[in-house]
């Protein structure tokens, strides 16, 4: 059995950059089995996590670090910013349109690399995205949330069929979902994208989170973050869930940002 180097790195066993002789970061993109990702440190003094980002649909990494205003609220915040690249411009999430590669898999090799060249683990890495790379984080956090800290997401969730509460890691992190009801391109209830397949509902999904991350949706609170109205439901497992709905469109917004990192420790 291969043993992850990110347990040998938390064992003492292996040490960040010991396995590596190439370096990455900024411009140059860290390569791992699969595909690649970029990351920017922040300019002064060491980070204390890492936002792992992944881009909406038809964008990429190079891209979305052209989005300076995200970077910065990662970097104001001591973070690390690391956009992931999806593979033709989209990812093959389940019950995504594209089938181009293992995104389990795939992003299991860059938590690895992250801990390999950089030091960044279960404690320190959240995972963020917008629109269709929501729901690459949605799927990661299911699939792999003990890995994560926290996560912070705009305007995507699940799509259908959505997966049984029990599909789900039980030790997710805590998460803030931001979500415009005037968004047309993914709807809070969802929609069609071509003829078979669906995009999911919001509230549906946030119900599949709480119920496997053990919520106890009785203590469910109204609250305003950042001046945005939230659902939250802060007794669970592992930290709150936050369904914070603002009027506006399909956006990812560097302000809420970085309330939502606020809001979740970070």
């Amino acid at each position: 059995m291969t043993i992850p180097q990110y347990l040998l790195i938390a064992a003492g066993l292996l040490v960040p950059h010991a396995a590596y002789a190439d370096e990455c970061g900024d411009s140059v993109p860290c390569v791992v089995e699969d595909g690649s990702y970029r990351i920017e440190m922040p300019s002064s003094g060491s980070p204390k996590g890492v936002l792992v980002y992944f881009h909406g649909y038809k964008s990429s990494a190079e891209k979305q670090m052209q989005h300076r205003a995200l970077v910065d609220v990662a970097h104001a915040r001591g973070l690390a910013f690391a956009a992931v690249d999806g593979l033709n411009g989209t990812w093959s999430h389940p019950n995504a349109p594209g089938r181009f590669r293992d995104e389990k898999r795939f992003v299991g090799h860059v938590f690895d690399d992250l801990g390999v060249r950089f030091g960044f683990d279960q404690t320190n890495t959240l995972v963020g995205g917008f629109s269709q790379g929501a729901s690459m984080a949605w799927y990661t956090l299911c699939q792999q949330g003990n890995r994560t800290a926290g996560a912070v997401t705009f305007s995507g969730v699940f799509w259908d069929p959505l997966p049984a509460p029990t599909d789900c890691v039980a030790d997710m992190p805590p998460l803030v979902q931001i979500h415009g009801s005037a968004d047309k391109t993914f709807p809070l209830s969802g929609r069609a994208i071509g003829s078979g397949f669906q995009q999911g509902n919001t509230f549906k999904s946030m119900a599949i989170i709480r119920e496997q991350k053990i919520c106890k949706p009785e203590t469910t609170i109204q609250k305003v973050i950042g001046g945005i109205p939230c659902e939250v439901t802060p007794d669970c497992n592992r930290g709150e869930v936050a369904l914070c709905i603002h009027d506006g469109g399909h956006q990812a917004s560097p302000e809420h940002l970085d309330v939502a990192l606020r809001e979740i420790g970070f």
